[in-house]
């Protein structure tokens, strides 16, 4: 059966929230628990942190021997940098793999039970060529003129009647690496499928405020298992 190579990039400045993928959440450094949700997937063979912080390094190592470590160099380096041209230089180290999933330590509600499953689904279709998460909204939304986008003010339907709307929530992607490379180089392909994913998990830290409502709701998460 195929499998997946994980990529899970990682900074070591953050503008909103200083050191925020070492930062303590939850008793232990941010980037632990996405770590830990890849590491327990079965369907990821091998997992590569990529970072331009030695300290990053270091921790990611003491955490587990068993994860790739890639050093970014310095001309992808800085908060202005695509994704997309750090995945094409991760792929150009990582040489003879063909299937990626890429995700990010600020999402640490994610779980492997989810991330698993949709490692199932898109080994199982034959459609799509890639794979985002999204997030469903049933809500009425408005453009910045003030137009109506998915209702008529007139109707007023119940929230749940209203056409739904996605929001790319950038939890995890996954593409090939034929499908990266045909494509400009983007992680979304060009025939991708939009795959919905809960709430909560899809939860992603920006801010000192997100920060604190999602070591909250891994609190109540945690108490909720015992």
């Amino acid at each position: 059966m195929k499998s997946f190579i994980a990529l899970l990039p990682m900074k070591g400045h953050s503008e909103r929230v200083p050191s925020k993928n070492i930062k303590s959440f939850n008793g232990r450094p941010l980037f632990e628990h996405v770590l830990k949700t890849l590491l327990e997937c079965p369907s990821i063979k091998k997992v590569y942190v990529d970072t331009d912080s030695d300290l990053i390094s270091e921790m990611v190592q003491r955490f587990s021997n068993e994860v790739g470590i890639i050093a970014r160099p310095k001309g992808i380096q800085g908060d202005f940098v695509s994704m997309n041209e750090i995945i094409n230089y991760d792929l150009s180290v990582i040489k003879d793999e063909d299937l990626f999933v890429q995700t990010h330590s600020t999402n640490p509600l994610l779980t492997s039970k989810t991330l698993e499953k949709a490692c199932s689904d898109f080994l199982q279709q034959r459609d799509f060529d890639s794979l985002f998460t999204v997030t469903r909204h049933q809500s009425r939304f408005y453009d910045q003129a003030g137009k109506a986008l998915n209702h008529h003010p007139q109707e007023l339907l119940r929230t749940q009647d209203l056409p739904p709307l996605y929001e790319e929530n950038s939890c995890f992607y996954f593409f090939s690496r034929d499908s990266f490379m045909s494509n400009q180089q983007k992680r979304i392909g060009k025939n991708p499928l939009m795959y919905e994913i809960p709430k909560l998990e899809a939860f992603d830290i920006d801010t000192p405020e997100d920060f604190l409502v999602a070591e909250s709701v891994a609190r109540t998460l945690s108490k909720a298992d015992r």
